[in-house]
């Protein structure tokens, strides 16, 4: 008898236990929520390349001492405006004023003997006309006259020349611009071909330091990206340099905003190289959370889920370059009320 009740108890346990089981439904999937689609698909996309990049001027001019002497005076210093012709210093040369005095005395004398010469002639002259000298001793006195007269042309040409070389002792800015390098102090012994100063000349571009291998692919037109203090600015080659030195070759970019005052200042730039083909997602389609993002892919059975995603910036406006996570084909959803 206990056996038997036994038996029955787990029979009826075990029939309550089938018709719990019964009554249970199924786990519903995911429904894709509403919102618009996009079916991804590869599109032509910018490549770009990293490359060194150097805020300077189109030119740099040169301040040159053109006489040896002594930098008396040097009024600007590195950052100074300045415009063309400007005197901005004066090189002395003290042996010219000794050579200036010499000639000076050199004329005075030629003067005084041209003075003895004429007064000369003029009594020659005088005798001639009451026949006393003969017309020989006449143009003999004439000709000292006129050899006392081009004595005194050339010592006053050899002042007038000396006068000239001390006048190039004024240091002139040969150009408008601003001041880069004014490392000669005042009172410093300079010779002709000394640098000066250097100064900017022409607009401010930035200029690209490209390795030889992109020589076909980067021309004028091509769009250039440089991070500055603002963010990041965009603009384009104006220039490409017809000569490699050291495996690099030089392009000038036209950029807004670059700032002027600190000529030599590095940059990280990248240029356009060409189109290649690469997976754009608007930024509704793609949510962030904690740091990671994510799509919402519509699967084949109507339902959808979250993916993690790795994304990279794109030249388009407002889209992302897909990198991994989902690929061409897949149905995207984007964000509830976007």
């Amino acid at each position: 008898m206990r056996k038997a009740g036994l038996t029955i108890a787990t029979l009826a346990m075990a029939l309550v236990l089938a018709s719990c089981g019964e009554t249970s439904e199924p786990a519903a999937s995911a429904k894709a929520p509403a919102g618009h689609r996009l079916v991804l698909a590869p599109a032509d996309a910018a490549a770009w390349q990293d490359v060194s990049a150097e805020v300077t001027t189109v030119d740099q001019a040169q301040v040159l001492a053109r006489i040896p002497g002594i930098l008396t005076s040097l009024s600007v210093r590195e950052g100074d405006l300045v415009t063309k012709g400007q005197v901005i210093g004066r090189i002395v040369d003290s042996q010219l004023s000794y050579q200036a005095g010499a000639y000076g005395a050199q004329a005075a004398a030629a003067q005084a003997q041209a003075a003895q010469a004429e007064a000369e002639l003029s009594r020659v002259k005088y005798l001639y006309q009451n026949g006393v000298y003969a017309k020989a001793r006449l143009d003999q006195a004439q000709a000292a006259a006129d050899a006392a007269r081009a004595q005194i042309r050339a010592a006053q040409a050899q002042q007038a020349a000396v006068g000239a070389v001390a006048g190039q002792g004024a240091v002139i800015a040969p150009t408008s611009g601003r001041v880069l390098r004014a490392d000669v102090p005042a009172g410093a012994p300079v010779a002709p071909g000394v640098v000066v100063a250097a100064i900017t000349a022409g607009p401010t571009v930035l200029r690209l330091q490209i390795p030889e291998s992109l020589a076909d692919k980067v021309r004028p037109g091509s769009q250039v990206q440089a991070s500055a203090l603002a963010g990041t600015s965009t603009g384009r080659v104006v220039r490409v340099y017809p000569a490699i030195s050291a495996g690099q070759f030089a392009a000038d970019v036209e950029m807004p905003g670059l700032d002027n005052r600190l000529i030599g200042r590095r940059l990280a730039a990248r240029v356009e190289t060409g189109a290649r083909k690469a997976l754009l997602v608007p930024t509704t389609f793609v949510t962030s959370r904690y740091g990671i993002d994510y799509v919402t892919v519509l699967a084949k059975d109507g339902s959808a889920a979250q993916v993690p995603v790795q994304l990279a910036p794109s030249s388009v406006p407002g889209k992302l370059e897909l990198l991994s996570g989902a690929a061409a084909g897949d149905t995207l959803i984007a964000q509830a009320g976007q």
